[in-house]
């Protein structure tokens, strides 16, 4: 008898042993998928999301909204004074001070012609976005080639539109394009000829004079130089055609890619502290260039 009471003693604390022990397993089971829960509700902040999710907050779709305002403030305007920049990738500071140049002159709007993105990630992205919105005047940005890395020519489509746009502004219509041929592989219609096609006749009753802007210029490594002849040809039919105006080269340079008197304006970069102001009335432009 004294050997089953020990059999029985020794039998409860295994008992309570194992109770324990599965309690405790449990507790730290529910504890642990708790903080599970909790760790993927606040995923956004504990993980950082793939820098090509595209995956934003704020504005989209910049471009047509800032298109509706200039249209509507300076349609009927019979003077513009415009600053067309490019190039600001890299350089966060020296673009913030360009910006603050400009806030500080009595311009109508500004002109980005492409490259806001060093590698076209979302981040760079929202930073090219909350620095541009700096400006106190309306904006529109043109496509580059390096907002096209990964998946930032998706990015730009939700951010700023579409790649190929136009508005009209003091009679003169203003004709952007994507001209980054390279980004496609020379597959796809780049620069579209269709688009300009139906720019040149589109609204000729509301325009009289056009500007052309771009990011890559002919004869450059990023344009599709075995459409350079078209390129000025589809050009010569725009009523009026002022200049041209282009970036990606990281210079301030003035030519004349073709033997027809029409010049090409290149912007500088950022770092290069320097962009233009056009001024455009009735009889003609001028053009200074800033340094800031």
């Amino acid at each position: 008898m004294r050997n089953i009471g020990k059999i029985t003693n020794r039998l409860t604390v295994s008992m309570q042993d194992f109770l324990f022990g599965k309690s405790l397993f449990r507790f730290l089971k529910t504890i642990t998928l708790l903080f599970i829960v909790i760790l993927f509700a606040s995923c956004e902040d504990v993980f950082q999301v793939h820098p090509y999710d595209v995956r934003f907050s704020g504005e989209t779709n910049i471009n047509a909204h800032h298109i509706k305002e200039i249209e509507q403030r300076f349609r009927d305007r019979q003077t513009l004074r415009i600053a067309i920049i490019g190039d600001t990738h890299c350089w966060y500071s020296e673009t913030e001070d360009e910006i603050a140049d400009i806030n500080s002159k009595n311009i109508d709007f500004v002109i980005h012609l492409g490259d806001l993105t060093n590698t076209g990630t979302t981040k760079e992205y929202e930073w090219a976005r909350s620095t541009l919105d700096k400006l106190q005047m309306p904006y529109v940005a043109l496509i580059g080639n390096h907002d096209f890395l990964g998946t930032g020519d998706n990015c730009y489509d939700a951010m700023f539109g579409r790649k190929d746009f136009s508005f009209i502004a003091a009679r003169i219509k203003f004709v952007c394009l994507n001209t980054n041929a390279t980004e496609y592989d020379y597959i796809s219609a780049v620069p579209n000829f269709d688009f300009m096609e139906r720019e040149i006749v589109a609204d000729t009753a509301l325009f009289d004079r056009t500007v052309i802007l771009m990011h890559a210029p002919p004869f450059n490594d990023q344009f599709n130089n075995n459409v350079v002849k078209a390129f000025q040809h589809y050009t010569s039919f725009f009523p009026g055609l002022m200049f041209c105006a282009y970036g990606h080269n990281h210079s301030q340079k003035i030519s004349t890619f073709y033997d027809d008197g029409v010049i090409y304006y290149g912007t500088d970069c950022a770092k290069g502290r320097n962009y233009y102001i056009f001024t455009l009335t009735p009889n003609g432009y001028e053009y200074e260039i800033v340094d800031f």
